[in-house]
């Protein structure tokens, strides 16, 4: 725009010096003035040029950073133990960069210790400082057609109708390579998660997972349907992490009982699952139904698992609500345990009952959540009664 107010100023200029007397001079000024017409010229390019490889750069090298805070109390009463109450709290960071136009690098740090069901840290031992641990770190290549691949420890690809938790934790993150395909209305999730990777521990074994689904917009309905096989092969094997009895309700032999000595899984876990899950509207609220079914081919007994669940409402704007209801009934073999849930009933299998949730949002960035448990822990025919109470408040960013 520049460049043409000045060409234009530039012939005005050379039409007026036609009244000069010098020849000599009106060459002179026209020698100069568009000399410095090409300058000009010249700066304008090299300027757009250098806009372009900044912006560039700086698309290329956007980075996201995102992370929440949760503060909790609770009280647990567990059949024939001692009441119990905490205070916890929950803190996540983590940062997403595209190193590349097809390549995406993050990192996410939380607190907590080695537990992977677990970022929470119990508040007390006189203040004493809380554990952050590395919870994210991967890679993600975008290979085109649908299709990425993730490698490194990241979060679960596997769909989860209402992120319910019945066979993944919610702070479950696998660790290995996935490689995912999504074309609407199609997606495929594949795992190859690392139980343990290191031989000098013990044999290297992996859980391999396929799931694949179906998601459609029906008028003003979503619905999402899908199944998929994992396969879990630890029979055989001592446990991956905690004390040697730590089964998470999946069922065990010891060749020392009394000493809990040479403690091994009874079956492998050959878990076939089918879901469905429904978004639709009544009496003018968002409103949404799901159903998650699994059995577990390596169990001739004790295999199954279902829960099926309600929301009404949505808690997102501010000043919304919503309302929840799930009710679980997960047999000891259904699910491998250590990645299974690890609030009804205390954590993992064997246990069956319901979850009554509430949410309030008091803006867009902080939400008030009651939840109460009322389960049952089976134990072999015990009926073990479990009631959790959870009040929460969570921010995030």
């Amino acid at each position: 725009m520049f460049s043409l107010f000045l060409k234009l100023t530039i012939v005005s200029i050379l039409s007026l010096s036609s009244n000069l007397a010098a020849a000599d001079e009106i060459g002179r000024i026209k020698k100069e003035l568009f000399s410095l017409l090409e300058r000009i010229e010249a700066l304008e390019a090299e300027n757009k040029q250098l806009r372009a490889v900044t912006d560039g750069y700086a698309s290329s090298k956007k980075i996201t950073v995102t992370g929440d805070l949760r503060y909790r109390y609770e009280d647990i009463k567990t059949q024939g133990k001692p009441d119990r109450e905490r205070s916890r709290v929950r803190a996540r960071i983590s940062g997403v960069a595209k190193a590349t136009k097809d390549i995406e690098l993050g990192i996410g740090l939380a607190s907590g210790g080695s537990d992977p069901l677990s970022t929470n840290q119990t508040l007390g031992s006189g203040g004493s400082s809380k554990g952050v641990v590395l919870d994210l770190a991967y890679f993600s290549w975008e290979l085109g057609n649908g299709f990425s691949v993730l490698g490194g420890k990241f979060k679960n690809v596997f769909y989860r109708p209402e992120k319910n938790t019945m066979m993944w934790d919610f702070d479950y993150n696998p660790e290995g390579l996935a490689v995912i395909y999504y074309k609407a209305p199609i997606f495929i999730n594949t795992g190859f998660n690392w139980l343990e990777s290191d031989s000098k521990v013990d044999d290297p074994i992996a859980m391999l997972g396929l799931q694949i689904g179906y998601a459609a917009e029906i008028q003003s309905s979503a619905l999402t349907i899908g199944a998929g096989f994992y396969d879990f092969p630890v029979k055989g094997r001592e446990v991956f992490r905690g004390d040697n009895d730590d089964f998470f309700g999946n069922s065990f032999l010891c060749t020392d009982t009394e000493a809990l000595l040479g403690c091994t899984y009874n079956h492998d876990y050959e878990e076939i699952e089918v879901f469905a899950h429904l978004r639709t509207s009544l009496a003018n609220q968002p409103t949404t139904f799901y159903a998650d079914y699994v059995h577990n081919r390596g169990a001739n007994d004790q295999n199954k698992g279902l829960e099926v669940g309600l929301i009404f409402g949505k808690a997102s704007e501010p000043a919304s609500w919503q309302i929840g209801y799930s009710y679980r009934d997960l047999e000891a073999d259904a699910v491998f345990g250590a990645v299974s849930d690890s609030d009804v009933g205390g954590g993992g299998t064997d246990v069956k009952g319901h979850v009554l949730k509430g949410q309030f949002a008091i803006n867009k960035t902080w939400k008030l959540v009651l939840t109460y448990f009322d389960n049952k822990k089976e134990m072999s025919g015990k009926n073990q009664n479990y009631d959790r109470f959870q009040i929460d408040t969570e921010l995030k960013f």
